[in-house]
């Protein structure tokens, strides 16, 4: 196997790798655990505004 040929096989594990991470990123499967993962931060500055509006100390 020359270094031409082993390129070539990288690039083409490297392509499939990518289009199934792509595909997996955007299927309606994983569409609520990112939604979910991506409101993590507003809940923690929910829980900070209550805290600072009911006066009590961090």
């Amino acid at each position: 196997m020359d270094y031409g040929t082993f390129q070539g096989i990288l690039t083409i594990i490297v392509m499939v790798t990518f289009v199934g991470i792509f595909f997996w990123a955007y299927s309606k499967h994983s569409k609520s655990k990112f939604d979910e993962a991506a409101n993590l931060v507003f809940a923690d500055d929910e829980k900070t505004t209550r805290s600072q509006d009911s006066g009590e100390q961090k």
